[in-house]
């Protein structure tokens, strides 16, 4: 009689639904990070196609701020993007470490008139399907784009 208890005891019987059991909470939790890095990575390039197509207008149309605007506003079907902070006109010179911010009559260390660019930013809240959970993604999605008008 204990032998028989003993060989019950020691069946395989459950096994696969009790290591089913442990390990699904852990592939829950995978499959939720790849589904929020991907929607996170999926705004961020609508939020960066945006600000391109900002700056596209500006460099087809001139400064315009509302048309530039209303351009990253309506450049993806995303809801919440904004043209924050608002598109920037400025004379500047390039250099080594980028465009340097100059007055517009003053010429450029190489003799060359300063061009006028515009600066479009376009920001958007992401939306988290599981709020709180990944700290390291970022609440606001921001992009810069810069672009030589003249």
């Amino acid at each position: 009689m204990i032998t028989n208890i003993l060989r019950r005891l020691r069946g395989a019987n459950g096994s696969a639904a009790i290591e089913f059991a442990i390990i699904s909470p852990v592939f829950v939790i995978l499959l939720i990070g790849v589904v929020e890095i991907g929607l996170a990575g999926r705004d961020a390039m609508r939020v960066q196609d945006a600000a391109e197509a900002g700056a596209l207008y500006a460099q087809v149309h001139g400064w315009n701020s509302a048309g530039i605007v209303s351009a990253v506003t309506n450049a993806t079907g995303a809801t919440g993007l904004t043209a924050t902070p608002a598109p920037v006109t400025f004379c500047g010179c390039p250099g080594v470490g980028g465009i340097g911010v100059t007055d517009c009559s003053v010429l450029c260390a190489d003799g060359s008139t300063p061009g006028q660019y515009i600066t479009v930013s376009a920001s958007m809240p992401r939306l988290s399907i599981m709020p709180e959970t990944f700290a390291a993604l970022p609440a606001t999605l921001t992009a810069h784009s810069t672009v030589r008008i003249q």
